[in-house]
């Protein structure tokens, strides 16, 4: 795996829990990101919700504030047609990528790219898994915030939200021992 050093130093970057609102978007803008991608599953909300959460709209509107909505994406590998409405309604500007490969390919945020006029080191991603997001953004060339403290509701979807810590957690594993391998 060619990015094996890069994903193995981004998991090694985050070992303090990050959840989505503890990033601060001026200091985003201040580092020169212009574009803000946002996964849903677990940088929004947890598992099988339709909608953010309610800390995470008010720090989306903080975003808005700063970058603007239309530099605002959702690039997520489960485009739900609920998820998009919720968007439309609350924050028109915001656009949803659909109908590229998904994630770990490039072409979401290719297409993020095409369609905000930005360059690469002006893109940042915040994913939670290090696989699908964290290797796309390492492919495309973006910047990257992987979210180690993911929204979960083990209450709501228990099987599913299982499946995913544990999926995360075998991420985390399979890098660190590929970096050993390196």
């Amino acid at each position: 795996m060619a990015y094996r050093r890069q994903l193995r130093e981004i998991s090694c970057r985050y070992r303090v829990p990050q959840r989505t609102v503890a990033v601060n978007p001026e200091e985003l803008a201040a580092r020169g990101v212009t574009v803000l991608v946002l996964d849903f599953d677990g940088v929004l909300a947890p598992h099988g919700a339709t909608e953010p959460l309610p800390e995470v709209v008010e720090w989306l509107h903080r975003c808005a504030a700063i970058l603007g909505e239309e530099r605002l994406f959702i690039l997520s590998n489960r485009p739900d047609p609920l998820r998009a409405d919720y968007f439309r309604r609350e924050f028109p500007g915001v656009s949803f990528i659909s109908g590229v490969k998904k994630k770990p390919y490039p072409d979401g945020l290719q297409r993020i790219m095409e369609l905000s006029g930005a360059a690469p080191e002006q893109v940042m991603l915040l994913d939670d898994r290090l696989l699908t997001g964290v290797l796309a953004a390492c492919l495309a060339g973006t910047g990257i915030i992987y979210i180690t403290a993911p929204y979960v509701s083990l209450a709501k979807h228990p099987v599913m939200e299982s499946f995913f810590m544990l999926l995360r957690f075998a991420e985390r594993r399979v890098i660190a021992l590929a970096g050993l391998l390196a």
